[in-house]
């Protein structure tokens, strides 16, 4: 039997390292057929497969790294981080772990950070193009990241203001019996945006910012007929855009602006005779070297990890229809 003994630093909790119950390392030794044991300051792996004790050592450092800077792991987080070392091994690729693959990678003041690869690169997509599109499932971060990215560039002076927009596709007859203006009527759509800037910026800046219309949060339908200049402009849930809408949206792109658009192709509102505007522009805008994609997937769903398993559900079962169809 092969042993990989490793130290282990001095400040370091072993119930901090595996967790309430030693879990994480029940669930390294499941998924790797290795043994974890901590003798005196240090963690003994032991196994018969070679391969599988380097990877639980490599997995192990990880963790311990992420402990010595403060890093709190969260169950989904460590679930993804062995996962991609699984990946990686198989692969046969060199692969550094996640922590060192996205620690560098930060906003506001090193206070948001992705906690995937895939976020990783769609953060440093929206450093780098003018124009991004972020598809992806429900809480992989697609707008939360893109809202952080603006208030950073807000605060570097990078752009003058925040535009925030999304489409209502229920701004018809339904909210027309709806007290007070169009504005009231779709506050509930935009909510979303509000939670996040709200997380971000302390609450009377935030009403100073918008007071003075240094952040706007309007609905898709306000955009027509401007031309936005210096600002960072986020279109959310853009799969409820249509066409048309997604071609005047795009046409109000000024000078000095920064545009991200968001959405999920999987979950679309609009009326079924009414294609939607994010699915088509995959094909119009794809050749342009200015223009960036990011595309996420379940693997990085950072909420509760039902989330990832009812996407993952959701996908089986819809694939299957299309099958029967």
């Amino acid at each position: 039997m092969a042993v990989r003994k490793l130290s282990l630093p001095m400040g370091v909790e072993v119930a901090e390292l595996f967790g309430e119950y030693d879990r994480k390392a029940k669930f390294i030794q499941k998924k790797l057929d290795v043994r974890i044991s901590i003798i005196g300051d240090e963690i003994w792996i032991k196994g018969e497969d070679g391969t599988g004790i380097d990877i639980a050592g490599k997995i192990v450092d990880e963790l311990v790294q992420m402990n010595r800077d403060g890093h709190l792991v969260e169950w989904r987080e460590f679930e993804y981080i062995v996962d991609q070392h699984l990946q990686h091994d198989e692969d046969g690729e060199s692969f550094k772990g996640v922590y060192n693959e996205v620690k560098e990678t930060a906003l506001l003041s090193n206070r948001i950070r992705p906690k995937t690869i895939g976020q990783k690169n769609y953060m440093e997509i929206m450093k780098d193009k003018e124009l991004v599109f972020s598809i992806g499932p429900a809480g992989t971060g697609k707008t939360y990241l893109a809202v952080a990215m603006a208030v950073d560039f807000l605060k570097s002076g990078k752009v003058q203001r925040i535009i925030l927009t999304r489409p209502a596709v229920e701004a018809g007859e339904k909210l027309g019996y709806l007290p007070g203006t169009l504005l009231d009527k779709v506050d509930p759509y935009l909510r979303p945006l509000y939670d996040a800037l709200m997380e971000m910026i302390p609450a009377e800046k935030l009403a100073y910012y918008r007071e003075s219309s240094i952040i706007e949060v309007v609905p898709l339908a306000y955009m027509r007929g401007r031309t936005l200049n210096n600002s960072f402009i986020i279109l959310d849930e853009a799969q409820n855009s249509t066409y048309q809408q997604m071609k005047m949206f795009l046409t109000r792109i000024g000078f000095g602006s920064r545009v991200v658009v968001t959405g999920d192709i999987t979950q679309i509102d609009l009326p079924r005779d009414s294609g939607s505007g994010l699915v088509v522009v995959q094909k119009v805008l794809g050749s342009i070297s200015t223009v960036g994609f990011s595309y996420l997937t379940e693997q990085d769903v950072v909420r509760n990890p039902l989330v990832k398993d009812i996407i993952k559900a959701y996908d089986e079962y819809e694939r299957e229809e299309k099958v029967e169809e």
